[in-house]
């Protein structure tokens, strides 16, 4: 490539460094704001070009990017961060935007930058839902948990499980509030039941959505078909997590992706051992988890295993190793999909 470059992102800016391997000359710069438009409008100099690549990292921000260099016919090469920060090697100088753009060009020139998979906008689109309903869901469990602090503060009774999922517990807790609670109280607990009930039907609308984009997606389908447990949402968050064809070598390396990997006593001994890494995309954590809890059903195919993972060491221990087993599972199913995965079914 003639011009090869780095970009490093950040809100306010857009750190440049591009070095035309013809001519030898380095030019370096910012496009401030960081926005669609201004990028668009320093991109116009590489037009008709297509002997032009740029490096960035896969941070908050990539997206738009790497939408406007390929509209721009620019190479993209998405860099994973945390293999760039150690290719970089012992910090022996102040970290700034321009050695960090610097750095990306010289990974990009020299072959040697760590490259995350882009994935396709409808796919992204699809992420973006899921984290969407995951912030939902984990925001009404939030309110729910405030609703039971309020009523143990004021020595309110105790609320028995799926209360708030009736019409019938709604009025009891109201009721229960009128009796117990003090005027402030009464107002958070009529709060708590306003945010829900707006927490509800956004998350109705969305979940929705991701009903219709499972049915669309052949990845989905397939998974949800074939694994115990799986079911449209699920089968969606692995989906686009983990299909594309060569992403992943092995099964293990899909364990790791999603966070569920039981980590060593370090050399440096700057970790604990025995925990789960927790690295990876959250969504893809809590699906596979909820899943694998599926198997505490009798009827379920792997109860047995399920049990006695129980027995040894407890509930929760028997659902990661079960969320484990659907993460495998679902790799080897979506290996042999390939890029056929995130076609539409």
């Amino acid at each position: 490539m003639p011009i090869v470059g780095g970009l490093d992102i950040h809100r306010k800016q857009i750190t440049l460094d591009y070095l035309d391997t013809v001519t030898g000359q380095v030019q370096r710069g910012q496009v401030s704001p960081a926005d669609r438009a201004h990028l668009r409008g320093w991109l116009a100099r590489f037009a008709g070009r297509e002997d032009v690549a740029f490096a960035l990292e896969a941070c908050t921000g990539w997206r738009y990017i790497a939408e406007e260099l390929a509209a721009a016919g620019i190479g993209v090469h998405l860099a994973e961060p945390a293999d760039t920060a150690f290719a970089r090697g012992r910090k022996r100088h102040a970290k700034t935007d321009r050695t960090d753009s610097r750095h990306l060009r010289q990974l990009l020139a020299e072959g040697r930058l760590p490259e995350c998979w882009i994935p396709p906008w409808h796919i992204l689109e699809c992420r973006a839902l899921l984290e969407t309903y995951h912030d939902l869901r984990a925001e009404h469990t939030a309110w729910v948990q405030r609703i039971h602090a309020v009523l143990f503060h004021h020595g309110g009774p105790a609320l028995g499980a799926g209360t708030l999922r009736t019409g019938q517990g709604v009025a009891a807790l109201r009721a229960a509030a009128a009796d117990c609670l003090s005027p402030a109280g009464q107002l958070q607990v009529a709060t708590a039941l306003e945010v829900l009930e707006a927490l509800e039907a956004r998350q109705h609308v969305v979940r929705h959505q991701l009903l219709a984009a499972a049915r669309h997606l052949t990845g989905a389908k397939v998974l949800a078909a074939r694994l115990y447990g799986v079911g449209p949402v699920t089968a969606l968050a692995l989906t686009c997590w983990l299909a594309g064809a060569g992403r992943f070598s092995s099964s293990r390396q899909a364990v790791r992706f999603a966070g569920l990997d039981v980590t060593v006593w370090s050399s440096d001994r700057k970790g604990p051992p025995g925990r789960l890494s927790r690295q990876g995309p959250p969504v893809l954590r809590w699906a596979v988890y909820e899943a694998g809890k599926a198997h505490a059903r009798s009827s379920a195919p792997d109860h047995r295993y399920y049990a006695a993972v129980k027995d040894r060491k407890n509930s929760k221990r028997a659902c990661l190793s079960e969320a484990r087993k659907i993460l495998r599972q679902a790799h080897h199913i979506l290996a042999e999909l390939g890029d056929d995965a995130l076609a539409a079914a």
